[in-house]
C-alpha cells in the first residue's frame, strides 16, 4: 500500500524559483464532495494521471496510475464544477527535502501553498519549515485541493 506523509503550508514569501522545475497542472475530481476517498484526474504538462487518495490529513493512502490522453478526456467532463488549475514548482530545500509549491490560477488566485513529503510521521511532526513557509494548514480541510475545487478560496 502506498502511503503519503506530507505537511502543507501557506507561502509567506516566494523563494527564488530559478532552479525549480515548473509544470502546468489541471485537475478535477470525480468523487462527490462528501466522499471520504478522492478520485482525481490530473494533467501535468503532457502527462495524465488517475489518483486515489484516502481520508486523512498528515498520513493517507495514495495510489496513482498514468493514463492515456484519451482516457483522461473520456472522464474529464465529469469533473465539471470540481476543478483546480495551478502552476507547480518543484525544488530542493537546503536540508535536501523536496518541496512542491503551487501557485493557483483562476478563481483560486492568488493562493500559494507548499507541500513537503516525509518518510515517517515522526519526521513530519518534528519538521521545522524554512522562513518563507507560512502557516501550517495540513489539518485544515479547507485547503485540500478537492475542497477548494468545490468551495473556492478558504475564508
Amino acid at each position: 500500500m502506498s502511503t503519503e506523509i506530507e505537511r502543507k503550508f501557506l507561502v509567506a514569501e516566494l523563494p527564488d524559483l530559478s532552479d525549480a522545475g515548473k509544470a502546468v497542472v489541471r485537475q478535477g475530481y470525480l468523487t462527490a464532495p462528501d466522499d471520504s476517498t478522492e478520485l482525481r484526474l490530473r494533467q501535468k504538462n503532457d502527462r495524465h494521471f488517475l489518483t486515489l487518495k484516502g481520508a486523512g490529513s498528515l498520513v493517507r493512502v495514495e495510489r496513482e496510475a498514468e493514463i492515456t490522453v484519451e482516457q483522461f478526456e473520456t472522464f474529464w467532463p465529469e469533473t465539471e464544477g470540481r476543478r483546480v488549475e495551478k502552476e507547480r514548482y518543484t525544488g530542493t530545500l537546503p536540508d535536501g527535502r523536496v518541496f512542491e509549491l503551487d501557485i493557483f490560477l483562476g478563481d483560486l488566485a492568488p493562493l500559494r501553498l507548499v507541500e513537503v513529503e516525509f518518510d515517517t510521521e515522526a519526521e513530519a511532526r518534528a519538521y521545522l519549515p524554512p522562513a518563507w513557509f507560512g502557516a501550517d494548514v495540513t489539518a485544515d480541510k479547507r485547503y485540500k485541493n478537492k475542497m477548494m475545487a468545490i468551495n473556492g478560496l478558504p475564508n
